[in-house]
């Protein structure tokens, strides 16, 4: 897959970063923050498309997530950074990823602007296939029905592609995978139901950084992820998943604490993301990781004593074992 990112509205400014496949492409537009099932259900309708009529295949997403700059107060929590959803990207097989630069001057974009200066100019587009519901350009003005009206004069045609459930099959509203979805999930406890509409185990990265030791007292070393503000941590609670070290690739079983350690602390407002590597010994201090829940096993709860945690831990990590086919 190539990656090109486009930074100024204006279509001079961005001849030198525009990928105009010669052949024409197929596109897809949108945030794709998870690059779940019902995204990887439209790109792959996009990769046959494209086959079928000897066209570059492409996706255009966004460098951030819009809403973070029209209602940054509101925005959603998200579930991939940008270096995570190109790698989903480049898996499925895309010709093309144009990673639009997002402010306030796009956001000021009509929809016929960003038709003409991204997909003409830019990508040469000859189809574009979006979800039915979708929007874009500035206050959301445009929609399948406006790209169906610029596809005539402007030589492309428009596919909008119903959405679909878990099993990829066309879905009812409450079935439907989409990234509110998935975040709904994931805040009200039910992994399961996010991993199925992700297509594999919700994912968090970040470097293990210094704390305050208090699990290695426990005799439960942990190695504390610094997530990013703006990244979704799952609910509060303990989980089976496994820890995956980036320098080396090294994956390792891991119980993994998600929350405000109750039992120690009354008022602490920071969501800890704290990972014990099952049968694993070594310093990993500064290094990137990425973490990867595959099982929840309880909420958090706030224990009467340091013993009843203590003993309630060594049955998570038992359980966090049994889960991952250790024990």
């Amino acid at each position: 897959m190539e990656v090109h990112r486009l930074n100024q509205v204006r279509s001079a400014g961005a001849s030198t970063t525009c990928p105009r496949p010669a052949e024409g492409s197929v596109v897809t537009i949108g945030a794709y923050d998870g690059v779940h099932l019902g995204h990887r259900a439209v790109i792959g309708d996009v990769r046959r498309r494209a086959a079928a009529g000897g066209h570059a295949s492409a996706v255009v997403t966004f460098d951030r997530h819009p809403a973070q700059v029209i209602r940054p107060e509101s925005a959603p929590l998200l579930l991939t950074d940008l270096d995570q959803k190109l790698e989903l990207l480049a898996a499925t097989g895309v010709d093309h990823t144009l990673v639009v630069g997002f402010d306030r001057e796009r956001a000021a974009e009509s929809a016929e602007d960003f038709v003409r200066t991204v997909l003409v100019d830019c990508l040469n587009v000859r189809q574009v296939v979006v979800g039915e519901d979708f929007h874009f350009g500035h206050r959301r003005a445009g929609n399948v029905a406006l790209l169906e009206e610029l596809g005539g004069p402007l030589g492309f045609g428009v596919h909008g592609h119903e959405l679909v459930g878990a099993d990829g099959r066309a879905a009812r509203d409450e079935a439907q995978v989409s990234s509110t979805a998935i975040r709904r999930a994931l805040v009200e406890g039910r992994l399961a139901d996010a991993n199925a509409m992700l297509g594999r185990p919700h994912e968090m990265r970040g470097p293990v950084t210094r704390g305050d030791a208090r699990g290695r007292t426990l005799g439960f070393p942990t190695a504390n992820v610094a997530i990013p503000a703006e990244m979704l941590m799952p609910a509060d609670g303990i989980y089976a998943g496994e820890l995956e070290l980036s320098d080396t690739g090294t994956v390792l079983p891991s119980a993994i604490y998600v929350g405000k350690r109750p039992t120690f602390y009354d008022d602490r407002a920071m969501t800890l993301l704290e990972v014990h590597a099952l049968d694993f010994a070594g310093d990993i201090y500064d290094r990137a990781t990425s973490v990867r829940f595959t099982h929840r096993i309880r909420p958090d709860a706030r224990f009467a004593s340091v013993e009843e945690l203590t003993t309630q831990l060594r049955l998570d990590c038992d359980e966090a074992a049994r889960l991952l086919g250790l024990r």
